[in-house]
């Protein structure tokens, strides 16, 4: 099957850091960006940070200095490391990516399930 597989998400204090993952499963990243997006309870969802498949990192305001995305794509995988998290930071975290499909006829758009990140003051 495929799809993005989250891991990493919590609960931690006001300060403290987390690391969460988005692996491609049943196939592999295109050489799209891989995006990963936040959604608090009652707002919208945002772009937090996004990777190109060269490595090049864009971020969100509001976590640049703090967040740092990266890829390993042997491992069809990318990483969000959180720190100096702020109860702001509180969401569902989702990435965003678009996988090869079989045979070479393109790629699609996938969202991850979401992995929840809960910041405490």
């Amino acid at each position: 099957q495929v799809q993005l597989v989250e891991s990493g998400g919590g609960l931690v204090q006001a300060g403290g850091s987390l690391r969460l993952s988005c692996a491609a499963s049943g196939s592999a990243f295109s050489p799209s960006p891989v995006d990963w997006y936040r959604q608090a309870p009652g707002k919208q969802r945002e772009l937090v940070a996004s990777i190109t498949s060269g490595g090049t990192a864009n971020y969100a305001g509001s976590v640049k200095d703090r967040f740092s995305i990266s890829r390993d794509n042997a491992k069809n995988t990318v990483f969000l490391q959180m720190n100096a998290l702020e109860p702001e930071d509180t969401a569902v975290y989702y990435c965003n990516a678009a996988l090869l499909l079989r045979g070479g006829s393109g790629s699609r758009y996938y969202w991850g399930q979401g992995t929840q990140v809960t910041v405490s003051s």
